[in-house]
């Protein structure tokens, strides 16, 4: 009996239709994306046309994303990016108890650098209580950081009323969309976010690829250092074909079944995909 795959909140395959856009990445417009001659501006349409893909999902401007190597880079960026910019401002951030290891890890990086970090315990269904988050607020907080989707438990989290208390505050917010990008509806404006992170293997992408959004108008530190790319918010040579698979994943239709092509094996998407499924808010 061959196995099923339902393990999607960890992964998702990448999707055919994934597949097929990065193919010409690899094989013919290989060029580097930097490069000024034909290959290159070959190259450099496929990686904006991948960003522009993303930005309109996320209902936000192209000069607003940057690609990553994954979800990690992206909340590493964000967090360490944002306390260290805004460190003579104050150096006293705030997050949940349950966030990510990727999250957590770097709030604890931060606490050996010196910075104050405030965990916030959540309820017995894993929610944020934002009256908390509000009361966590000193004159010396400059980031809030909360998941908007559990890995775990699928819980929902306040977004859109934690960032009415922070800006409020005048502190900015982030938000680790790994879990609910191309699943729930993650636009930035509605959700109020400063800073927004993706993976992009969570939504049929392949491994090794991910965004994040920067609002208009944010500081934040370099974390990696070199030449001027993704607008000299990122240096490293961008790899066209991942990004073209971002750019594709975000246009698929989770609630329709997958192709599935006999190399890779029996897989579909899971069942209840779309909008609702797999994710469950507290109503009480």
């Amino acid at each position: 009996m061959n196995p099923v795959y339902l393990d999607y909140n960890a992964t998702t395959p990448v999707d055919p239709s994934v597949a097929e856009a990065m193919l010409p990445y690899i094989y013919e417009h290989f060029g580097n994306p930097s490069s000024g001659h034909l290959y290159g501006r070959n190259a450099n349409e496929g990686v904006n046309v991948a960003r522009n893909q993303v930005a309109e999902m996320l209902g936000c401007h192209a000069d607003e994303l940057i690609f990553t190597s994954g979800g990690t880079e992206s909340n590493n960026y964000a967090i360490k990016g944002a306390m260290s910019a805004n460190r003579s401002r104050g150096d006293h951030m705030i997050t949940s108890a349950v966030e990510h290891p990727a999250v957590i890890e770097v709030c604890k990086f931060l606490e050996a650098q010196g910075y104050r970090v405030t965990y916030l315990p959540v309820d017995q269904y894993g929610m944020v209580d934002p009256g908390q988050v509000e009361e966590a607020i000193t004159p010396q907080t400059t980031l809030i950081s909360i998941m908007h989707a559990n890995n775990e438990v699928g819980t929902i989290e306040p977004i859109e009323e934690i960032a009415e208390i922070a800006h409020r505050h005048g502190v900015l917010l982030h938000a680790d969309c790994a879990q609910s990008v191309g699943k729930i509806p993650a636009r930035v404006d509605d959700l109020g976010v400063d800073l927004l992170s993706i993976a992009g293997h969570k939504l049929y992408a392949p491994k090794g690829i991910g965004a994040l959004y920067i609002r208009n108008g944010i500081s934040l530190e370099k974390q990696m250092h070199g030449a001027g790319h993704e607008g000299d918010w990122r240096a490293g040579h961008r790899e066209r074909h991942p990004h073209g698979g971002a750019g594709a994943s975000v246009r698929i239709d989770p609630t329709q079944p997958a192709p599935i092509p006999a190399a890779h094996g029996k897989y579909a998407r899971p069942v209840g995909s779309g909008v609702d499924g797999g994710l469950w808010r507290d109503t009480h």
